[in-house]
């Protein structure tokens, strides 16, 4: 019995946690939503702390590197040097001498054979290791350039949300409202207008003032027809004057 509650207990206990895992990873979540620039600087910071670390070992594998360079251009050094004493030691009679040179000679050819190797061995390494912090760092710029791109779109997509939120209200704003009250008062004050002159057009004033109008012209083209009728008579006097000269002139 003791053996079931303690089994109860542990696994209320255990899907407790995981309900507050999941509380906690929601909220954590919400926070990086709202904080983009802030998880941005703490993946690249980390990325930096990373690269340092990175770095120190890669300067460690070079510091070796280096090192083995250097023992291995001093060996061929005293290596030279040992070949161009053997014969002078030979010739000189000096067997002891020659002797524990020749070995000397062996010794560092051997030496030599094994520094060439594992001075080949570190320098792969050191270059691999080289192209591998390049690469981070390329990394690392990446996502400096990344962060800059989507903290951009981020502010452009928020301008472009705050400025379709402000047209969508400017519907109720209140000088909108009165722009339409504006143009509503104006357009009945037209209204109006058109209507007065629509009845001023067929009141009886406005007929006697047509046909009044009319009158005068009728008057005025009467009397410009009479105008035409007398100058066209005169002008036919004043030509049978003239032939009646003419032949007046010719008679005599």
């Amino acid at each position: 019995m003791i053996t079931l509650l303690r089994s109860l207990a542990m696994g209320f206990f255990d899907r407790l946690a995981n309900v507050w895992k999941g509380f906690l990873s929601l909220w954590i979540s919400d926070v990086e939503s709202k904080n983009p620039e802030a998880v941005y600087e703490a993946a690249i910071e980390e990325r930096i702390k990373k690269h340092r670390e990175l770095k120190k070992a890669v300067s460690g594998i070079v510091y070796l590197r280096n090192k083995i360079q250097a023992e291995l251009e001093s060996k061929q050094k005293e290596l030279k040097e040992v070949n161009a004493q053997i014969p002078v030691a030979v010739q000189e009679g000096e067997d002891e001498a020659a002797m524990v040179l020749i070995q000397r000679r062996d010794e560092l050819d051997a030496s030599i054979t094994e520094l060439r190797i594992e001075l080949e061995k570190i320098s792969a390494q050191a270059e691999d290791a080289k192209q591998g912090l390049l690469a981070f760092q390329g990394e690392i710029e990446k996502l400096k350039r990344e962060k800059e791109e989507m903290l951009a779109k981020k502010a452009n997509a928020e301008a472009r949300i705050q400025i379709r939120e402000t047209l969508d209200g400017l519907s109720m704003d209140a000088d909108i409202k009165a722009l339409e009250n504006v143009r509503e008062s104006i357009e009945k004050k037209q209204a109006e207008a058109d209507v007065g002159a629509e009845l001023e057009g067929e009141s009886l004033d406005a007929k006697l003032a047509k046909i009044k109008a009319k009158a005068a012209t009728a008057s005025a083209r009467q009397e410009l027809e009479e105008m035409k009728r007398k100058l066209a008579a005169s002008q036919q006097s004043q030509a049978a004057a003239a032939d009646a000269a003419s032949e007046v002139k010719k008679t005599m």
